[in-house]
């Protein structure tokens, strides 16, 4: 992106876009300063390798925010990390995937509870991300590529080679 376009001019026009919002509508002037904080984010703060896991949470947190905004009273989304996820660091973007994909996959029941929960802890060293979307056996039937997945496989097997665990669960009721 920024060998496209000057990011300047793409923060200067998010910028202008948000004093234009009415000051009332708080949601949506949120949503736009999370959304240039996430392009701040993948455009200057990562150029390591690896960064620090409270600036991939905070990514996360963003993203997970913007999208509980186009949930109704029939979803349910959580994001829950334990303060012993700090002081390290990690590849960036690479739990974003599975996030993107439990929001992209969640069920759209109108009559029960639709969620998201996404928990994150650290014990004895390791990390642990579960991403858990409830499903809906109709919409499953849609073609699915999986080349997110099969991406992050590729990476984690190119960064942690022998060093990770990744479990898929997938039934009629539920992606984990």
């Amino acid at each position: 992106l920024k060998s496209q376009i000057n990011p300047h001019f793409l923060f200067n026009c998010l910028n202008a876009v948000y004093f234009l919002i009415d000051r009332n509508n708080v949601k949506a002037r949120q949503s736009l300063h999370k959304f240039s904080d996430m392009l701040r984010y993948q455009l200057y703060e990562m150029k390591g390798a690896k960064v620090p896991v409270e600036k991939e949470i905070s990514y996360l947190k963003d993203y997970v925010d913007m999208q509980a905004l186009r949930k109704d009273e029939h979803y349910s989304v959580s994001f829950n990390y334990s303060p012993q996820v700090s002081g390290f660091l990690i590849e960036p973007l690479l739990l974003i995937p599975f996030v993107e994909n439990a929001f992209k996959h969640v069920s759209a029941y109108p009559d029960k509870n639709n969620f998201v929960t996404l928990d994150l802890t650290r014990s004895n060293g390791q990390l642990l991300f579960t991403a858990i979307n409830s499903k809906d056996r109709a919409k499953a039937t849609e073609p699915y590529s999986g080349i997110g997945l099969n991406n992050v496989k590729r990476r984690l097997e190119l960064l942690y080679p022998g060093k990770y665990e990744l479990s898929i669960s997938d039934n009629d009721e539920i992606y984990k």
